[in-house]
């Protein structure tokens, strides 16, 4: 009776510490992708033009603040969970990330002040949704067998990539009923994901404490924060030109931001007890598997930004679809990549625990190249069957390399390094994801401000706009156009109304000029040309990624 016992409460044990986790994540990841669609109601409803110029740096923040924290603090926060508990480090995680999505949902203020107060709350979320992602693996990984690993941990990862694509949905649809629902819908999720959390899940893995690596913790996070944030600066306008590249600012806190990450290696190289296990790389599947979800991470984000804008703000137009309501059906155009990724997933965690993860890891992501490759040569304006088609196919390739990939992360490092080693694969993703925003944002910026002039110039023109107005209109830095596109926003009248020169056209004209396709047959050539060069690059870097997994070698230890 005792040895049924015995053995039958660790074996459900695992099932309520998946079903708890994967909840944690899913929340987690929603959340970071959820504003993306709803920020032209979130900033309609505090009273802030997101288009005008002095407002690029709340809009970029409100989505970049919540990614920054993510990247550099997972793996603290796995190092500490190893030190002091995964189950105790992810339980306040979820406690946090549920009072922050209190507070976020009830801004008192407005204008700048309001969109402040949501920058800032959405960092302490991010703070508790980095415990979350930085220790949910490691319990996993703690309460499965090896033999059922990867089935586990697929399930968990397909679930919290699937988030990032739920959460595009759940935006466009929250954000028409009321812009604070957006923040309001993680209130309830939170509460009850908390309780459970602190009544259910228990630590099952080791403890190994040692004293905090307080230098190497300073130094990494300062210049990982240095870097990152410096990117989001570089996408905006400097001093005449499209990007911030050349300014002072960007280059120094990008070189101050390599130094400390030098210093930081050093550090960590001599240091009795690192905060960042620098010789967790000589395991070779652990550090093929991190280059290559580096690198997907970062060819992932830009197809996720590069898609939002192509459907809110050309296709969707182009085919009868107010721009108010195209965030809504981006999100909706947008699932067969999320049922790709839920169907692929856990079938190929399942299968990677029986045949190894290098076969499926590495096919996923020569899937997903084939999908960048295809969206790279079908037209702007695509039959949608098509597209569809190709989001399928890349969200299958994405779900057959997560789920092994991290499998074999987690399987080929000892049980006491799992939290950290959990922290630093955490931290390649969401380091990837916030830069891909400035990577792929400013190749478009800098191919729109090639193309864009001369289109806007003469397309002003032919509806009557003089050509002086047209010119000015034209010579504005084009980070407005793209995140207009981005928004699902149409912005020549926003552009005009200085001059006020709509007024004095012909009716027809003024109607065209502010019509669901003027804009989108606009940029659609120039956006097309820059949409090659950001899938080109996307393709070569998934391509890297599988050159890097295959040489993660045949067999992962599993530990």
């Amino acid at each position: 009776m005792t040895a049924t016992l015995t053995r039958t409460k660790p074996d459900r044990y695992k099932w309520i510490a998946l079903s708890n986790t994967t909840l944690g994540m899913l929340m987690a990841t929603i959340d970071g992708s959820i504003v993306i669609i709803s920020l032209p109601a979130i900033f309609r409803g505090i009273g802030l033009d997101p288009l005008a110029p002095g407002n690029i740096g709340y809009l970029l923040w409100m989505i970049m603040g919540y990614l920054l924290v993510s990247a550099v603090l997972v793996v603290a926060l796995g190092r500490l969970g190893d030190m002091f508990g995964r189950v105790r480090m992810y339980n306040l995680g979820f406690l946090i990330f549920a009072l922050a999505s209190v507070a976020l949902s009830f801004d008192p203020f407005h204008a700048g002040a309001g969109a402040m107060w949501l920058i800032c709350w959405r960092i302490v979320q991010a703070f508790g949704g980095a415990m979350l992602t930085a220790n949910s693996a490691a319990i996993l990984t703690d309460a499965f067998p090896a033999r059922q690993r990867g089935m586990a941990l697929g399930i968990n990862q397909i679930t919290a990539l699937a988030g990032q694509f739920l959460g595009l949905l759940l935006g466009g649809l929250l954000a028409a009923i009321d812009w604070r629902a957006v923040f309001w819908v993680s209130v309830p999720v939170g509460v009850v994901g908390t309780v459970w959390s602190y009544r259910s899940l228990r630590e099952t893995g080791e403890r190994h404490r040692s004293p905090v690596d307080w230098l190497g913790n300073v130094t990494f996070a300062a210049g990982t924060l240095l870097i990152l944030a410096s990117m989001t600066y570089g996408i905006q306008p400097y001093g005449g030109h499209p990007t911030g590249w050349t300014s002072p600012r960007v280059l120094g806190g990008i070189g101050l931001g390599v130094l400390l990450l030098v210093a930081f290696v050093v550090v960590e190289s001599r240091i009795a007890h690192p905060m960042f296990r620098l010789g967790l790389f000589k395991v070779r599947a652990f550090a093929a598997g991190n280059l290559a979800a580096l690198l997907v991470s970062i060819a992932r984000g830009g197809m996720q930004f590069m898609l939002i804008i192509w459907l809110q703000g050309i296709w969707l137009p182009l085919h009868g679809y107010r721009f108010e309501d195209t965030p809504l059906w981006a999100g909706i155009f947008m699932l067969p990549l999320t049922a790709g990724f839920l169907i692929a997933g856990p079938i190929s965690g399942y299968l990677s625990d029986r045949f190894g993860a290098r076969l499926f890891s590495t096919t996923g992501l020569l899937l997903v190249a084939a999908g960048f490759l295809g969206l790279l040569l079908i037209p702007i304006d695509f039959p949608y069957p098509l597209f569809a088609a190709l989001l399928v196919l890349s969200g299958l390739g994405q779900g057959m390399f997560s789920a092994p990939n991290t499998s074999a992360i987690m399987s080929s490092v000892p049980a006491n390094q799992r939290g950290v080693a959990s922290g630093m694969r955490a931290t390649f993703q969401n380091a990837g994801t916030s830069l891909s925003i400035g990577v792929f944002f400013s190749l478009m910026v800098v191919g729109l401000a090639h193309a864009l002039p001369q289109t806007l110039t003469s397309g002003l023109a032919a509806q009557g706009v003089p050509h002086d107005v047209a010119g000015s209109v034209a010579s504005l830095p084009p980070v407005s156009t793209l995140f207009a596109a981005f928004l699902g926003s149409n912005p020549v009248a926003h552009l005009l109304e200085p001059y006020g020169v709509l007024q004095s056209l012909p009716p027809a004209n003024a109607t065209t000029l502010t019509g669901h396709e003027f804009f989108p047959n606009l940029i659609a050539q120039p956006f097309h040309d820059g949409l090659v060069v950001v899938f080109g690059a996307a393709t070569l870097m998934t391509l890297l990624a599988a050159v890097a997994s295959a040489s993660r070698g045949r067999h992962v230890r599993q530990v």
